[in-house]
């Protein structure tokens, strides 16, 4: 039976058991579920609770009143029958409201609808409004249905700052030997390009090496360059100081770098951006030579993932839960579910300090973001409270002078958005915010 309990419903039951042996009674009792219930409430259920003067003391002494205290010492004390009932209720309310599996609430409920004990005259006692109760707890284990839609889709996109992209050791060299370039050319407006054939001029960087084992060097760039007859291929909008094309190469290279965990854009992330945007005159070259861009994208990537950045960890997780439940779509939610399951930095060891289990992480996720029906081949897309918190995670760090962005910085900055779905889910995990920063700021 208790295989489809989650963590929080099995500690309830052990708890009613200790309870039990405790106070010497003959059978673990459903008053004492209820005791267990209160002990280990956290989130919603301990806001219910306390709402009603509910607490350990105050229950505990109106519990004792219908114990039966035994004289012979038990070891393993027997449920009841009506503690049996209980049970077998928890587990028809939760194929009921299409949960696999046996959560808190589901056990809450069913203990404060129990009419065969004592429970509804101690609940009396305590004013406790059993219906109110039984309305929120109803919504928080509503059925898992497919939702088209994830609830962060919809929100306004905040646009980034190029104010750091030029700054660190990353880029040195890199736009002052383009801006040479676009001066000799007589243009004024900064293309693809001239970025790239600036980033090949390097020839002792590792990335240009991989690049010239693809055929592509600084000569036949240039070379292939010269051929252009205009810049066109830049144009697709209203000039700005970058070309359109590059503008969005360089938007693109900040959000790679973030999703890489660097707090600084590299020529790496560049190239990766012009890769993955398919614009410019740069790709075009590189489209022209023939060379296959899945494979160059993967080994510019390889040397990045021998670092294991916390932060790409995190990512690679949080994608992968999104394609667990049929979502092409990361939210804050699943980036939540990659720090949970990254296993090894302090925002884990804190949220692991507060019992925060994955199991348990994913069973609220899927209830409130529920299952899609996306193709896994599909794009992975961010939306944009993911997109906010990432940002102000690489601010953060870049604040702070680190090279990468660290899964406290990424769990700091969830708690920055205090309305989003990872919020959510770590209010019903019983967690407070305040809770957490103390015991990131503690560690640091």
């Amino acid at each position: 039976m208790f295989e489809r309990f989650t963590e929080r419903a099995i500690n309830v039951v052990s708890e009613s058991q200790r309870l039990a042996k405790e106070m010497g009674g003959s059978e673990v009792l459903p008053e004492h579920l209820l005791l267990g219930l209160v002990n280990e409430a956290k989130g919603v259920s301990l806001k219910l609770f306390r709402m009603y003067g509910v607490n350990s003391e105050s229950l505990e002494r109106e519990v004792i009143k219908y114990v039966i205290k035994t004289s012979k010492k038990v070891e393993n004390i027997p449920f009841s029958h009506s503690y049996k009932e209980i049970l077998k209720r928890t587990l028809d309310l939760a194929s009921k409201s299409g949960n696999n599996n046996i959560l808190f609430e589901h056990l809450f409920l069913s203990v404060i609808t129990d009419k065969n004990s004592n429970i509804p005259a101690i609940l009396e006692v305590f004013n406790f409004d059993t219906y109110n109760a039984r309305d929120i707890l109803t919504k928080l284990v509503q059925r898992k249905i497919k939702r088209l839609e994830h609830p962060e889709v919809e929100e306004d996109v905040e646009k980034s700052s190029f104010e750091s992209v030029y700054e660190g050791e990353a880029l040195a060299g890199v736009f002052d030997r383009a801006v040479s370039k676009l001066s000799a050319k007589g243009y004024e407006i900064l293309g693809t390009e001239q970025i790239m054939a600036s980033i090949l001029e390097t020839s002792d960087s590792p990335l240009v090496e991989t690049i010239n084992k693809y055929g592509l060097n600084s000569d036949i760039f240039e070379q292939k360059l010269a051929e252009q007859q205009s810049r066109q291929s830049e144009y697709e909008g209203k000039k700005i100081i970058f070309t359109p094309n590059a503008f969005l190469m360089m938007n693109s290279a900040l959000q790679t770098a973030k999703e890489l965990g660097s707090s600084v854009i590299t020529p790496e992330h560049i190239v990766l951006s012009m890769l993955k945007t398919k614009k410019g005159i740069a790709y075009d070259i590189i489209k022209s030579l023939g060379i296959n861009e899945e494979k160059l994208s993967e080994e510019i990537l390889k040397p990045i993932e021998k670092q294991m950045p916390e932060t790409l960890t995190v990512m690679k997780l949080a994608k992968e839960e999104a394609r667990r439940i049929g979502r092409n779509i990361v939210g804050t939610e699943m980036l939540l579910l990659g720090i949970i399951g990254e296993g090894t930095s302090l925002a884990f060891e804190v949220l692991n300090e507060l019992e925060i289990t994955m199991k348990d992480a994913r069973l609220i996720v899927e209830n409130i973001v529920g299952y899609g029906n996306e193709y896994f081949e599909k794009e992975i897309v961010f939306t944009n409270r993911a997109k906010r918190v990432l940002e102000r995670a690489w601010l953060s760090a870049k604040k702070a002078g680190k090279q990468k962005i660290e899964a406290a910085d990424l769990l700091m900055a969830i708690l920055d958005e205090p309305t989003s779905v990872a919020m959510k889910v770590l209010d019903q995990l019983g967690v407070d915010a305040v809770e957490i920063r103390h015991g990131i700021n503690n560690d640091r």
